[in-house]
């Protein structure tokens, strides 16, 4: 066995002392074992004032460094990962090394995948005048700066060219970070590098003359920054909360806690460990969660019984998480989170009522909550298992009680519907069950203490009389003589027990037509009946009356009186309209269609009968055609001249007997010009046949 390859590729020399390690990336071939006590490699380590103090702390434990940094096994290790990480610290400064382990078949493919050289390793594949190796810079290097990282030959000499350096990182954004000696090739790095903001600059680099022609060139330039543990891990997706379901399983999965670590995921610096620092309320258990170091799964560790909801101090328990990461070692970096883990309630309680009796009093006829119904329930009020569901399930046959829950207290509020007789029944016995709205879990049922019995006791209270009927109907004719009997209503006390009197009296009559008696409840008229009336609605005049018990106070019942009214033959039609204009030289002599109209129904109102009174003189000057049954058109018979005149007309309704209306047409001859009708003078020649009648007779009764 011989010590293994050391693969040295950082390039770069500091000519003056800079604290730390002088070299912090390392690549070796992997050996069969590593051997107890033999040396792996040698790390030096300088913090330039002595390194008072020196303390080395190996990511794996089967490792340690000596004072000399000298690298061993404390044992023979075959497997150890793909890479060891070396903290130094001193009194003055500390500093990271990271050794990469490749298997002996890969190490060139390894180096080439790493570094992303892509056979750009230093070995030309054919002949060239620059040589630019690739340059690895740990991050977070400390001043000063500029510092030296690499060198760029030209295998022909650099008399009379210059070196020169672009790309991202040089002339363009982020400027002037790599800079390049323009005579001899050295690069120098001008600030310290951060790698989660840049990992890998690739630039090129040519040669050129004095002129600043190209000679050779350009060739690409790899620089790989080397990844610091830097970040702490984060948590970042938060609040955490979880749930689990109290009675569950021990090893049940409740949540998972992921961070995040910015650093190099293909190194320990960002392989993270997950512990639990804290547990609050620790009661029953201070462990009652575990955390899965590497994946971050949260699960319970307690048996079922000691996660019961109702006995814990607290159904919610807070978890301090540390994520760390180097793999968990003590050198790695920490972040911490707070899971919030809520122990979920299911129905493992039966609700009980707090007594198995519950008394109720209530007055007959009222409606409304009589008794609020209490019960405990253990589980959560939040949820359907700790919510009550009351049924009744004996003793309401005419179902008059109904019971709901208040969502406010979970207590059953029994209510009456349906008005209670004191008469029928003076006590009730109720049987109640109370329910939860989730169901029971399988191995848990509702007992005894879920029932519970209600006696409710009905006050007699002075009841009023009712009608017998209500409404009451009844038909008689209208204009039927004052003081005929319409009816003789009846109510009873439904208070059979207390024997008690009934008097009558009117309460509304909107007309003022009825009266009864007192004492036999005798409805009798007052006045007309009259169906046209507006206080007859669709032929239905309506009144109230009371019913007063003899009870101290007394009690009133109202009754209801419809008396549908049959026509009688009592109006006379009516004619409209009652005035027509016509000009002195109309043409046309069609003066005026009439309508008649009567109050009362058929067969008392159309067909009407259209007359005209006997015309005096020897002309006759209009005459009427009947048009249908409500109507009849008046026509002249010659133009007449300007002045008023009165048609005597009779219209005769259809009734038996018929009655007939006597009235008269208003007639106005007016002059008309240019479309417009002048009446004006109409007045001052105003002829009426009836005074012209009315003359001729007295004259004739003078004569003689």
């Amino acid at each position: 066995f011989f010590p293994p390859q050391v693969l040295l590729l950082a390039c770069a020399e500091d000519l003056e002392c800079v604290p730390g390690f002088q070299q912090k990336v390392f690549y070796i071939e992997k050996p069969f074992q590593f051997t107890e006590d033999r040396l792996v490699l040698n790390l030096k380590f300088d913090d330039c004032q002595g390194n008072n103090k020196l303390n080395f702390e190996v990511s794996n434990p089967d490792f340690r460094v000596e004072l000399d940094g000298n690298l061993v096994a404390l044992k023979n290790v075959s497997e150890v990962g793909r890479a060891l990480f070396v903290h130094a610290r001193s009194e003055h400064a500390e500093d990271m090394a990271e050794i990469f382990i490749l298997e002996a078949n890969e190490k060139r493919g390894a180096l080439k995948e790493i570094l992303k050289l892509e056979g750009n390793l230093g070995i030309p594949r054919q002949k060239r005048a620059i040589l630019a190796t690739p340059i690895l810079i740990p991050e977070n290097q400390r001043p000063p700066f500029p510092r030296l990282v690499g060198k760029v030959i030209r295998s022909e000499g650099t008399e009379g060219v210059k070196f020169r350096l672009s790309g991202k990182g040089v002339d363009q954004d982020p400027k002037g970070i790599f800079r390049i000696n323009e005579m001899n090739g050295d690069v120098s790095v001008t600030r310290t590098l951060d790698r989660e903001a840049i990992a890998n600059y690739e630039l090129e680099v040519e040669v050129v003359d004095m002129n600043g022609k190209t000679i050779d060139g350009p060739v690409r330039l790899d620089i790989s920054v080397i990844d610091q543990n830097d970040n702490r891990p984060m948590f970042k997706e938060g609040p955490y909360v979880g749930h689990v379901m109290e009675g569950s399983a021990t090893g049940t999965t409740v949540m998972r806690m992921a961070a995040f670590d910015a650093d190099d995921a293909s190194t320990d610096n960002a392989l993270l460990r997950y512990n639990i620092l804290k547990q609050t309320p620790t009661k029953p258990s201070p462990n009652m969660f575990y955390i899965d170091p590497e994946k971050g799964d949260i699960v319970t560790v307690v048996s079922p019984a000691l996660l019961d909801r109702e006995t814990m101090e607290s159904p919610k328990y807070e978890l301090v998480i540390e994520a760390k990461d180097m793999g968990g070692m003590d050198v790695g970096l920490t972040g911490t989170a707070t899971a919030t883990i809520l122990i979920d309630d299911k129905n493992d309680h039966a609700p009980e009522f707090t007594k198995k009796e519950f008394q109720a009093t209530v007055k007959e006829g009222v409606t409304g909550v009589i008794v609020n119904l209490t019960v405990g329930d253990r589980d959560d009020p939040a949820t359907g298992a700790w919510r009550a569901v009351y049924s009744i399930i004996n003793g309401n046959p005419g179902q008059s009680f109904e019971i709901h829950t208040n969502p406010q207290t979970n207590e059953g509020m029994l209510s009456v519907v349906k008005p209670l007789d004191y008469e029928i029944s003076a006590f009730h016995t109720l049987l109640i069950k109370v329910e939860n709205e989730d169901p029971l879990i399988p191995d848990i049922a509702y007992g005894p203490s879920s029932t519970a019995t209600v006696q409710i006791t009905v006050e007699d209270v002075n009841e009023g009389p009712v009608f017998h009927p209500n409404p009451m109907t009844v038909t008689k004719q209208e204009n039927i003589p004052i003081g005929s009997v319409v009816l003789t209503v009846n109510a009873t006390d439904p208070d059979t027990l207390q024997h008690q009197t009934i008097r009558y009296s009117v309460y509304k009559d909107p007309a003022g037509w009825l009266e009864i008696n007192p004492t036999n409840g005798t409805v009798g008229t007052t006045a007309v009946l009259d169906r046209e009336s507006p206080f007859v609605q669709n032929n239905v005049y309506t009144a109230l009356f009371l019913a007063i018990d003899s009870g101290n106070p007394p009690a009133t019942g109202t009754g209801t009186l419809h008396i549908t009214l049959e026509d009688v033959n009592d109006n006379v039609p009516s004619l409209y309209p009652t005035l027509a204009k016509v000009c002195d030289d109309a043409k046309d002599l069609r003066v005026v269609v009439l309508g008649a109209s009567d109050k009362d129904l058929h067969p008392n109102t159309d067909p009407f009968k259209f007359e005209l009174s006997k015309q005096s003189g020897p002309e006759k000057l209009w005459r009427i055609n009947r048009l249908n049954n409500t109507h009849a058109q008046v026509i002249l018979l010659q133009n007449l001249k300007k002045a008023n005149y009165n048609i005597p007309i009779s219209v005769t309704d259809s009734g038996k007997p018929p009655l007939t209306n006597n009235t008269e047409l208003r007639l106005q001859v007016c002059t008309c010009k240019k479309s417009k009708m002048d009446c004006s003078a109409t007045d001052a020649l105003h002829i009426s046949l009836t005074l012209i009648l009315l003359s001729l007779l007295s004259l004739f009764c003078k004569s003689f």
